[in-house]
């Protein structure tokens, strides 16, 4: 290079920056000619980046804060509590501002800068800019925001000092938004005195507040919008640590929809809702972590947080490559190209949950997950089986995969149920291969969601069908499955249709022990529903098992071996119905007859009567209803009971009703003395 190039160097240097940062336009030929052709001369031409000691040069991504999004964070910013904090730290020209994502780090940054100015001229320069070469344009702009630099811990003492000098020499500032990394703050102040302060974000009722304010000025027009809405409205809306981007969604949903003169509640949350979901499942769509978390919570949202980690771990595992579960002949979709979600990044969990709209909750404990706004998890369901129906298989093997806690159960099947309604039933032929696959908590599932689904007057017919069609099939875990279903928890079969469906499942098999465990299972469920049942539920049970036991087959032993159990729940209200009328009393009767009866129900009925002659409070005489009925049953002249009043009749003092057997031997001896003859 010569003399001239070099002093040609130093100028361009020193009068343009901007250009010397980028030089891949620039030519520098002294004495030379340069055009489209040939360039000849004592000249050199620069193109590309020439290296430098510390790599290459790269242009400077920066520009202008967008004066739209700029005015609107002046308008409604809330100081949050580090605001006057930050004011004090900027006084040194730089400040580093640490805080988590999406809590108004950047609104909090851009009005640090603009204080007290007008209208300050302010510039965001990209975080992959090396902050040790950037330097500030030399008048003109009052601030610079820079947003997560890409490594804080590079910068060194005499960087820092640097930029310090020029900022002051420009007469700007400079905010450098950091993430909460560990160590980074005790680096910052440790090793170079750097002026740190961590941001909270402010109140989101505050928030709320502000930007209704900015939107709708006229203070009446808000308070009567606020009225139309409830008291409870804004504490299910805002909850403590709404993210302030939130709050701000939250008031222009209520002042749009109060545009026209009536705003409604469900419309607002609602709506909120399914912006909230199409925008998470958008953003989850390539993020396999967020995508399986998303779903997790949908289902399992306030329960424990391992709960909810550990189902995400299980949906990615069974996301990996490999055929799906379940076919296309189910009415769905064929998958197309959907190999699973892929390779999993671990991440913090805070990040993932910020990520799909969701928090921790309750700081002691593990605690429990749930998402930001309530009804964004039906929200997300309804987006899911109306435009990515391809997963639903891989949804319902991973559902049929739950825990055995009763309440993960609980959330699978309603979450599959949701599916079934959305899908117009579509998707049963799926819950029939999950029933099938094997394993506990799968059929369970497959039931509950079933017993859930009955209660949708859109699928309840198909339902219904399918339940029928399985209380005959052969294979015993389908049969268990519509014992399960036909429980009061899922609720949405009614009493006589379960009761009809339990007499066929119960009668369909055969003796082996799979057969008894499906009988088992019947019994299970009788007992379920007359402990939750109303009057009328438990006397519908009653009837029903009456007309089981006048027939010698399974279902008349499942009614004989239940019925003891049915009295031990609830004493009293056979009492009451023994008496009540004839229909009622003759179902009892018969019960008790049959209980007697069978060897394998006998003690149990047996020691359900001798606390049944206790009477109430362990009366010295038993009630009513128990005289009744022990004088029918002595009508009956059954071999069972007759063995019952002989035990009571050797049995000490002590023996309950022992007074009511005697005079109940006394008739049936009277009975079968023989008659008198001239």
């Amino acid at each position: 290079m010569t003399a001239d190039t070099g002093s040609v160097d130093g100028a361009l240097r020193a009068v343009l920056p901007e250009l010397d940062r980028n030089r891949q336009m620039v030519v520098l030929a002294p004495h030379g000619t340069v055009n489209t052709g040939v360039v000849q001369g004592d000249q050199r031409n620069v193109s590309g980046f020439p290296e430098t000691a510390g790599g290459p040069v790269t242009p400077v991504r920066q520009g202008p804060v967008r004066a739209r999004d700029f005015r609107l964070a002046r308008r409604r910013f809330v100081p949050p509590p580090a605001f006057e904090a930050g004011l004090a730290a900027l006084e040194s020209g730089i400040l580093f501002l640490i805080g988590e994502p999406g809590t108004g780090r950047l609104t909090l940054a851009l009005n640090l800068l603009a204080h007290r100015c007008a209208d300050p001229a302010l510039v965001q320069v990209d975080g992959a800019v090396d902050l040790t070469r950037w330097r500030p344009r030399p008048r003109g702009v009052h601030g610079y925001l820079v947003m997560e630099p890409g490594d804080p811990f590079a910068l060194r003492p005499w960087d820092l000092a640097n930029l310090e000098a020029a900022l002051a020499e420009a007469e700007a500032r400079l905010v450098i938004v950091v993430p909460q990394v560990p160590g980074l703050t005790r680096f910052l102040e440790r090793d170079f005195g750097a002026q740190v302060v961590r941001h909270r974000p402010p109140d989101p009722a505050e928030v709320f507040a502000a930007h209704m304010a900015d939107i709708r000025p006229d203070a009446g027009d808000r308070a009567r919008l606020l009225e139309s809405l409830g008291p409870d409205f804004l504490p299910a809306l805002l909850p403590p640590g709404l993210p302030p981007g939130y709050a701000a969604r939250a008031a222009e949903a209520v002042c749009r929809s109060g545009a026209g003169g009536e705003v409604r509640r469900g419309e607002v949350l609602s709506g909120l809702a399914r912006a909230e979901a199409q925008e998470l499942l958008g953003r989850a769509e390539r993020d396999p972590e967020l995508l399986t978390h998303l779903f997790s919570v949908c289902v399992y949202g306030g329960l424990d947080r391992g709960t909810v980690v550990d189902r995400a771990t299980d949906l990615a595992a069974l996301s990996g490559p490999g055929p799906e579960p379940g076919s296309a002949e189910h009415g769905l979709r064929e998958p197309s190209a959907h190999q699973g979600f892929g390779l999993v990044r671990q991440r913090p969990l805070g990040d993932v949950l910020r990520g799909i709209g969701a928090r921790r909750e309750g700081g002691d404990g593990p605690g429990t997950v749930a998402f930001l706004w309530p009804g964004v998890g039906e929200a997300v369901w309804d987006v899911v089986c109306r435009e990515h129906i391809d997963l639903l298989p891989l949804l319902h093997h991973w559902l049929g995969r739950t825990g055995t806690a009763p309440e993960e159960i609980e959330r699978a099947g309603r979450a599959m149920a949701g599916m079934a309604v959305r899908t117009a039933g579509r998707t049963l032929g799926l819950v029939r291969e999950l029933a099938l696959s094997g394993g506990r908590a799968a059929f369970e599932v497959a039931a509950r969601s079933l017993g859930t689904a009955a209660f949708d007057p859109v699928v309840a017919d198909r339902v219904h069908d399918l339940l029928q069609e399985w209380s005959e099939a052969p294979e015993t875990v389908l049969r268990t499955a519509v014992a399960h279903a036909c429980r009061s928890d899922p609720g949405g079969v009614e009493a006589d249709t379960a009761l009809a469906l339990l007499h066929g499942v119960a009668n369909r098999g055969g003796d082996g022990p799979e057969d008894t465990s499906v009988a088992l299972a019947v019994a299970e469920t009788l007992m379920q529903r007359f402990a939750a049942g109303d009057p009328d539920t438990r006397e519908t049970i009653t009837h029903h098992l009456a007309v089981w036991a006048r027939a010698e087959d399974t279902a008349g032993l499942v009614a004989a071996v239940t019925f003891p159990v049915l009295v031990d729940l609830d004493r009293a209200w056979f009492s009451d119905r023994m008496l009540a009328g004839p229909r009622t009393a003759g179902d009892i009767v018969e019960l008790v007859r049959r209980a007697l009866n069978e060897a394998a129900s006998y003690p149990q009925m047996r020691d359900a009567l001798l606390a049944w002659c206790h009477g109430p409070d362990e009366a010295s005489r038993p009630d009513r209803a128990v005289e009744e009925l022990f004088a029918r049953l002595v009508d009956s002249r059954e071999h069972g009971f007759l063995r019952l009043l002989l035990l009571i009749e050797r049995g000490g003092d002590a023996m309950p009703g022992k007074a009511l057997a005697e005079h109940c031997l006394a008739e049936w001896r009277s009975r079968n003395q023989p008659q008198q003859t001239d």
